[in-house]
C-alpha cells in the first residue's frame, strides 16, 4: 500500500503545481456542471431539453402541440423499459449532445440518430397501441394495419409533435422558460442589425 501511495505522490518540486492543477481542473468541472444545468437533465422536464438554445424549436412545436398535454420529451425519446435502460440512454445522449454543442458541429435542421428511431417507434406503439393493433378501435383503413409495423409513425404523421419545418431559422420561440425569454437571434446580433438598418434608413 506504501509503494503505490508513493507511486501516485508527485516529487516534492511537482506537489504544488499537482495540486493547482487538480483545484483547477475540479473547479472547471463544477463549472461546467453548473453552467450547463447539468442536474436538470436527471429530471423529466421538458425545460431541461431547452436549456441550449438549439433546441428551441423543438421545445417550441412541443409546447404548441397536443402532445404536451400527455407526453414530455424522455417519454418519447428515451426507452420507458427499466430504470436502468433509461437513465444510460440519457447519459449516452446528454454526452453525444455536450460533444456536439461543444465542438459546434451541431446541424442547422436537428435530427434523430438511428438508435433513437427505433426508440421513438417503440413509444408511438406503446402509447397508441389500441389505435395500432385493434381494428375495430382505430378510425384507420386495413392498409394502415398492415403497414404499421414496417413503417415508422412519423413517415405518415409529419406534424405531430414537431411539425415539418422546425430548423433554428425558421421557428421563433414564443413563450418563456423559466421567465427568461429565448430567442434564436442573440440581442448582441439583433442590436448589430438594428444599428445598421436605421443607418440605413438615414
Amino acid at each position: 500500500m506504501k509503494r503505490l501511495f508513493k507511486f501516485l505522490t508527485p516529487p516534492k518540486q511537482w506537489l504544488l503545481p499537482a495540486i493547482i492543477l487538480m483545484g483547477a481542473m475540479t473547479g472547471l468541472t463544477l463549472y461546467g456542471l453548473v453552467e450547463s444545468k447539468a442536474i436538470s437533465y436527471l429530471s423529466d422536464d421538458p425545460k431541461a431539453c431547452a436549456n441550449c438554445h438549439v433546441m428551441t424549436p423543438q421545445y417550441t412545436t412541443w409546447q404548441n402541440s397536443s402532445h404536451r398535454e400527455w407526453a414530455t420529451c424522455t417519454d418519447c425519446h428515451i426507452p420507458q423499459g427499466s430504470f436502468v435502460e433509461k437513465y444510460m440512454a440519457k447519459a449516452q445522449d446528454g454526452f453525444f449532445h455536450s460533444a456536439v454543442f461543444m465542438m459546434r458541429s451541431e446541424p442547422e435542421v436537428i435530427q434523430m440518430r438511428a438508435e433513437r428511431d427505433i426508440t421513438v417507434q417503440n413509444n408511438c406503439i406503446r402509447c397508441h397501441k389500441d389505435q395500432v393493433t385493434d381494428a375495430k378501435k382505430a378510425s384507420l383503413s386495413e392498409d394502415h394495419i398492415k403497414n404499421a409495423t414496417t413503417k415508422n409513425c412519423w413517415e405518415c404523421h409529419r406534424e405531430v409533435p414537431h411539425g415539418r419545418v422546425n430548423s433554428l431559422s425558421s421557428v421563433k420561440y414564443y413563450g418563456r422558460i423559466d421567465g427568461e425569454q429565448q430567442e434564436t437571434v442573440p440581442q448582441w446580433l439583433e442590436k448589430y442589425l438594428n444599428n445598421s438598418e436605421n443607418k440605413n434608413n438615414k
